[in-house]
């Protein structure tokens, strides 16, 4: 039975150095790039001849459509729609990269801290831009809300701080850490199949159970993460 971390290698395919700093090209990359050209002609095929009645090939990327600005207007308002792209493409690139891993072979990006929370820090200076936008520097006063007296600045605005960096934190360890734990699951039981031979029926339907319940978690994750986006983007909006 292999390592079940081995997956989780992120391993050069076009090694390459600027002075000591390392930008190769990697297999996390490598699914990134996959990621977005896959999903990006998904899209194209299924909207390739556009009807006012949507063929059902149609229907799917209107009904994600719908789906996400739906849960922009529930989340952020209709003024969250002029981030409409925004949030979209993080729900694709999350969605289509939990489910890209559960291929063989495929390397699933999202279970990597450095990835995910990559992602996590655009969308919060994103979040912070639009509130800066939004409010100027008058933004600052979310740091020391309105109300608060002066004497407990130096207790609030800390506190404060931690929170508004937690929120990249508690997107990308939640993401991980649901991603991680699954394919380690995937790959000790496909293991006990491979030891088994024969005999590992049962771990194979135990797998297969976990494999469907796996793409469950891929979108319900890929949810979770734009939800919170949403909230967090409310918050810039919003706050006062």
């Amino acid at each position: 039975m292999s390592n079940p971390m081995e997956q989780f290698s992120v391993k050069p395919i076009i090694p390459l150095k600027i002075g000591n700093i390392d930008v190769s090209f990697t297999n996390s990359a490598l699914f990134m790039v996959i990621t977005v050209v896959v999903s990006t002609l998904i899209f194209a095929f299924c909207l390739r001849k556009r009807t006012i009645v949507p063929s059902v090939s149609q229907s799917i990327p209107e009904t994600i459509y719908e789906f996400i600005s739906s849960l922009i207007k529930e989340n952020v308002g209709v003024e969250g729609l002029k981030y409409f792209s925004f949030i979209f493409t993080l729900f694709l690139f999350v969605a289509f990269g939990n489910m890209l891993g559960l291929f063989p072979y495929a390397f699933t990006y999202t279970s990597h801290l450095a990835a995910v929370g990559g992602l996590s820090v655009i969308a919060l200076l994103f979040n912070v831009c639009i509130g800066i936008k939004k409010k100027k520097w008058g933004y600052l006063r979310t740091f020391l809300p309105k109300g608060i007296p002066a004497a407990l600045a130096p207790l609030i605005i800390p506190i404060e701080t931690i929170s508004f960096l937690s929120k990249p934190f508690s997107l990308t360890v939640r993401l991980v850490a649901n991603m991680t734990v699954g394919h380690i699951m995937l790959k000790i039981i496909a293991g006990f199949i491979l030891a088994l031979g024969i005999g590992g029926i049962v771990p194979l339907v135990f797998d297969g159970c976990i494999v469907v319940f796996e793409i469950f978690i891929a979108l319900l994750q890929a949810f979770i993460y734009t939800v919170l986006s949403c909230i967090y983007l409310s918050d810039a909006i919003h706050s006062h």
